[in-house]
């Protein structure tokens, strides 16, 4: 007997929703394929001990290195095969544009503008900060609103300049900006006299002061002028390899929320929690429906940690940086960190 339409629809979308009709394959996509022909992941990084900088021995080190790295792993099941180069504020948007890298992980603030007018895609928020203003303690203020007349000294290719502007003009007050290219020239204008404050991120404030000759010399004041999310960003048109970016960063966090660490993470190979087995591929059931390694996310945390592991080590309170987790800890601990469900 012929069905009709909807009986045949009818009978679909039941087969579907009990799991009788097979995942359509992954496929690459044209960002992985240039990755793989090429074997190496390019990656646009900046240039701050503790984010992202290179040791003594030219290997980079950082906080957003380390999440170029578990890209790495994701891909190839290797955290070597990426390269970074240190990109300006001015040149890596232009430079992500024109296909120079296939991710930024340059402490990129996530706005709106750059995801609709320069067509870029934001992976998961990896740290959470806000522009700040770090000034000379002999001017004797207290607060952003005593800056009336003030020049201030502002990275030029960045969301500073916007922010700043926009506080002045609510206040009521004026100042002075002055646009600085140069990010090694930056701190020396406050030095110099040539400005009166300097605004910024302000964790990279905060490590600029720590840096000075006279730290106690300085201080930032407690606004925070702007929400900065910082995130990876790549490229729209590849969705594929956008999913590859979040699901890398998702696995650090959800392994931390569950415990797993790069020393005990083989001991929970032998759990008996169902989604303890999927993740770390036990169960290769999510690496049957993603077409990704089903023992991705045990190899990140094997290699590169979990992402309080990879905060503590680089920005955390042992580090010469001494970072608190602030917002940037997990969810259930009162921070912004949170990961969809591996499912």
């Amino acid at each position: 007997m012929l069905r009709s339409w909807k009986q045949t629809a009818g009978i679909a979308i039941a087969a579907l929703a009990a799991g009788f009709i097979a995942a359509a394959p992954a496929h690459a996509g044209p960002t992985l394929d240039k990755i793989k022909e090429r074997g190496v992941i390019k990656v646009g990084v900046g240039s701050q001990p503790g984010f992202f900088a290179p040791d003594s021995n030219g290997k980079w080190q950082g906080f957003f290195v380390d999440f170029g790295r578990a890209l790495a792993i994701t891909v190839f099941n290797d955290p070597d095969k990426v390269e970074f180069t240190n990109s300006s504020p001015q040149q890596r948007l232009p430079a992500l544009q024109s296909g120079q890298f296939d991710i930024l992980l340059s402490a990129v603030t996530q706005t709106i503008t750059r995801s609709f007018k320069l067509n870029f895609h934001f992976g998961p928020v990896v740290f959470y900060d806000g522009q700040g203003i770090l000034v000379k303690k002999s001017l004797g203020v207290s607060k952003a609103a005593d800056l009336d007349g003030a020049t201030i000294g502002v990275q030029s290719g960045t969301t500073g300049e916007q922010n700043i502007a926009d506080f002045f003009k609510k206040t009521g007050k004026t100042y002075k900006s002055v646009v600085i290219e140069d990010t090694n020239t930056f701190t020396q204008a406050l030095l110099s006299g040539r400005v009166d404050a300097l605004t910024q991120d302000s964790s990279d404030l905060g490590l600029r002061r720590a840096a000075l000759p006279a730290p106690d010399d300085y201080v930032l004041l407690p606004e925070r002028l702007s929400k900065e999310p910082l995130a990876p960003a790549v490229l729209g048109g590849d969705d594929r390899w956008l999913e590859i970016v979040n699901w890398t960063v998702y696995a650090t966090i959800q392994a931390e929320e569950w415990g797993i660490t790069s020393q005990n993470v083989d001991s929970f190979l032998t759990s008996d929690d169902p989604a303890i087995k999927r993740f770390l591929g036990v169960d290769t059931s999510l690496g049957e429906a993603t077409g990704l390694d089903p023992k991705f996310a045990y190899n990140i945390i094997k290699k590169v940690g979990n992402y309080g592991e990879i905060f503590e080590r680089n920005l955390g309170k042992s580090t010469k940086i001494g970072f608190d987790r602030g917002l940037n800890n997990l969810w259930t601990k009162g921070g912004l960190i949170y990961s969809p469900p591996f499912r």
